[in-house]
């Protein structure tokens, strides 16, 4: 899998401080407007999540919407939910129901891909009571949004006047709830200092809630289909920064809930995947960033989980925190240099990262340095940081062809970088093309040349801007001939 969530992921408050990020606000009446929260991280675009077709939404909407009533009777009739909560979340499914069919275009497929994403996760018998707050407030935000609220761009943050939560716009899925987004504007609230304390508290009272029972304690989970993952799923770094996040609101309050509730958010940091997020590894732990993706190592949300974990044990002295937080110490340590190229850092094990990654893992890297003094962490952060200023190397390989044959030019690279590609002979350019290439060996397709020495200049400019070209010579021959016969 590529480089992905999170966004959902997301660059991180405290991470690299990358602040104000833009997110449409609607308001009382429909009104909506751009605004900077200054509060929240700059966002990092994910890879695509799948897409309800229209087929599945019709297929779910064929039933006529009973699905969910029946899941609330029987709720109901094992008491795990109360009649008056029951009539409530039927009401808000028969409204979503009326609004669905007095939409129309792309609004009334994203109001109804969110419809037919709650039937098929009752479908599923994942339709538990502790989830109910969950998928409603996505439900009632969704008909409220696609009833009155503007069109959206795919990865487009927004939120919703008198509320302090954080949504995403995924074509196909509507808006959904970002776990990571909002716990991290909660970091920035208390980065931003005492006078947002009554903030900071507003939002984790409206965030507390929608957590739900899983791994044997309380978890966020996301409601969407996301690279090859089927909801209802979880991330270990949106479980870490929620941590972070209350381990932060106690230091800010005093007030011990804040501790109780990070306790009880160990849970799925103690289960293996598919229902929480550690799995056993040659040294110690791994934290999973997706639930759903055992075997997808991204360090970026693995050090940032790390993070969380050894604030709120410093903070609390809680055992269980201090233990998980040294298996998946004692992991980290080990492999972290597997994710140093020499020139860039690696997202997971064979792919780069993107520059905000690359600043991102720099930054938490930095941030365990300071809190562990451990020398792999500081060591990996020096590297990363000096990449950022080292320009790539570019080191032709291929220098002699044959006449009138196509050919590979390959050339080495030592990071990620925008190459380009001049073929000069004489004071005549023959071939000048250009294109994208991670680091290791590449081959550049060349069209069939004439005999003669020509000039090659390769230029690499790599994310950060830093530049490097090289100068050399291709010698094009005649094809030999085959040798006679004795």
């Amino acid at each position: 899998m590529l480089a992905g969530i999170c966004a959902i992921l997301a660059s991180l408050l405290g991470a690299h401080g990358a602040l104000a990020a833009r997110v449409t606000l609607l308001g009382p009446g429909g009104r909506a407007r751009v605004v900077n929260d200054r509060y929240l991280p700059g966002g990092i675009v994910a890879a695509a999540p799948e897409t309800h077709s229209s087929v599945a939404v019709a297929a779910a909407l064929r039933g006529g919407g009973r699905t969910i009533p029946r899941r609330l009777a029987q709720l109901e009739r094992q008491q795990a939910i109360s009649r008056s909560q029951r009539r409530s979340y039927a009401r808000m499914w028969r409204s979503a129901l009326r609004a669905d069919k007095r939409l129309h275009g792309a609004r009334a497929s994203e109001l109804g891909a969110v419809i037919a994403n709650l039937e098929a996760i009752t479908a599923r018998h994942a339709l538990t009571a502790s989830r109910l707050p969950a998928l409603f407030l996505t439900l009632r935000r969704n008909v409220q949004w696609w009833t009155d609220g503007p069109p959206l761009g795919y990865g487009q943050r927004v939120e919703f006047s008198g509320s302090q939560l954080v949504w995403e716009y995924y074509p196909g899925q509507g808006i959904q709830l970002q776990v990571l987004g909002t716990f991290g504007k909660a970091d920035g609230l208390y980065s931003a200092g005492p006078a947002h304390t009554a903030q900071l508290k507003a939002l984790l009272a409206q965030m507390i809630p929608l957590a739900v029972h899983r791994g044997g304690g309380l978890a966020w989970e996301y409601y969407f289909a996301f690279d090859g993952g089927a909801p209802p799923w979880v991330s270990a770094m949106a479980q870490g920064t929620a941590l972070e996040a209350l381990t932060r609101a106690y230091r800010a309050t005093g007030n011990t809930h804040y501790l109780t509730l990070a306790r009880e958010a160990l849970g799925i940091l103690r289960t293996k995947p598919p229902v929480g997020v550690a799995v056993r590894a040659a040294h110690g732990t791994w934290f999973m960033q997706y639930s759903f993706a055992p075997r997808t190592d991204i360090l970026n949300a693995f050090l940032q989980t790390l993070i969380g974990l050894y604030d709120y044990a410093q903070v609390s002295g809680d055992a269980r925190a201090r233990a998980l937080f040294k298996a998946g110490n004692a992991e980290a340590e080990a492999i972290v240099p597997r994710f140093d190229t020499g020139a860039w850092s690696l997202y997971q094990p064979g792919v780069e990262d993107d520059l905000s990654y690359h600043e991102l893992v720099t930054g938490f890297l930095q941030q365990l340095c300071s809190r562990t003094e451990a020398a792999v962490y500081c060591r990996t952060y020096g590297h990363f940081k000096a990449y950022l200023h080292t320009p790539p190397v570019i080191t032709q390989l291929t220098q002699r062809a044959t006449a009138r044959r196509p050919f590979g030019l390959r050339f080495r690279l030592s990071k990620i970088s925008h190459v380009g590609i001049v073929i000069r002979h004489g004071n005549r350019t023959v071939l000048a093309t250009s294109a994208e290439f991670p680091y290791r060996v590449h081959t550049f397709a060349i069209p069939a040349l004439r005999r003669g020495t020509y000039t090659v200049r390769l230029a690499a400019t790599d994310l950060a801007g830093n530049f490097h070209r090289s100068v050399g010579s291709l010698t094009v021959a005649a094809r030999r001939k085959a040798g006679k016969r004795a």
